[in-house]
């Protein structure tokens, strides 16, 4: 097959359609729990009847300053496509809701912004994001890391892959010179940074390839080397398992593992907040108590729930994004350090075996 639109949702002819029609449901109405995340409703939008850019991004920053109590934003960076990402999170969300008595609300990031920026100027107040969007968050907002998504295999960590079509003659990483080559979203930590750091270490410039192109998440990067468009693509490890099961994609190289996405938080959160949401992130239970409702958790970055994060945590990854350019040698700005440690001190860690797997 040469596209993945057969076994997948129906995809909305465009960007601002997927948006808009998402957007209005879910800003102008509460999120309520369902019985079956697959009976969430897709509605098709005339392409006529869509909102601009701009336009969307007005809506959502007015609806998220106007906010009631208790009331949160969460985004998440892109990974898949926006419906099916969202069909992920708002379950997910609905757990939140019910076990810390807030109540939550997709957020989605506008074109020409970061979910790191959204995060920063409080757009949103939660958010699901790799750790170069976090190592950006942090540096210039003091974004605070709260948990670790657990593979899986029960660890805090994950890889990139690189994979092209099962019949190309491309069968190692050297093979890829001279060819063209997919990324994710330029801010991505297994769709950019990651694969960065591969070809650094195995001495493969940029220079060295036909073409490079940064198709905005792991789903168009599949979809590009599917497609024809692209040669290999570097991407999520979850993703291209399914995908290379189907028949879909081969898988050449395996990187290292390094941290792996989590939940971080801006300074605007009230610590009581914190400790609370933590701690519901830390009893969350996908493939136990919290299943029920939830959509193809295990395709996600934490398959297994969470573990508590730190900065520490993404040391490497800091000195590597230095390294390649990415970011500012400089040191964070000040952060609510009393918070982080109350948070710490407050919340209860995951059990023993849960615990020790991730290690």
């Amino acid at each position: 097959m040469n596209s993945l639109s057969g076994n997948r949702h129906t995809i909305f002819q465009g960007w601002t359609a997927i948006l808009t029609s998402l957007v209005i449901v879910i800003l102008l109405f509460s999120l309520t729990a369902c019985d079956s995340s697959d009976n969430i409703p897709v509605q098709i939008v005339n392409d006529h009847d869509t909102l601009s850019d701009s336009q969307l991004h007005d809506l959502q920053t007015k609806a998220s300053q106007e906010k009631a109590p208790d009331t949160f934003y969460f985004g998440f960076d892109l990974r898949n496509s926006p419906q099916e990402d969202t069909a992920q999170y708002l379950p997910f969300i609905n757990y939140l809701e019910q076990a810390t008595g807030y109540h939550f609300k997709i957020y989605f990031t506008p074109k020409g912004s970061t979910s790191a920026d959204e995060l920063g100027r409080n757009h949103t107040q939660f958010a699901a994001m790799g750790a170069s969007s976090f190592l950006y968050a942090q540096t210039r907002y003091g974004a605070i890391p709260l948990v670790r998504g657990l593979n899986s295999q029960g660890r805090a960590e994950y890889q990139s892959v690189f994979v092209v079509r099962p019949d190309s003659p491309i069968h190692k990483l050297q093979d890829i010179k001279g060819q063209r080559l997919a990324f994710g979203n330029r801010d991505s930590t297994q769709g950019h940074l990651i694969p960065r750091i591969v070809l650094q270490k195995n001495k493969i410039p940029l220079s060295s390839l036909a073409s490079y192109e940064y198709t905005g998440s792991h789903h168009n990067c599949s979809e590009a080397v599917i497609s024809g468009r692209a040669d290999i693509c570097a991407m999520q490890d979850q993703l291209a398992y399914q995908l290379e099961s189907e028949g879909f994609v081969k898988i050449i190289y395996h990187s290292a593992f390094y941290p792996s996405s989590g939940i971080v938080a801006n300074q605007s959160v009230p610590t009581q907040a914190l400790i609370k949401v933590k701690q519901a992130l830390l009893n969350f239970e996908p493939l136990g108590k919290d299943s029920a409702g939830l959509y193809h958790w295990e395709l996600t970055e934490m398959p297994r729930g969470f573990i508590s994060s730190s900065e520490d945590d993404y040391r490497i990854l800091r000195e590597w994004s230095i390294h390649l350019g990415f970011l500012v040698d400089q040191s964070p700005p000040l952060k609510k350090q009393w918070a982080e440690e109350t948070i710490e001190k407050t919340t209860q860690q995951p059990r023993a075996d849960k615990q020790e797997q991730a290690l």
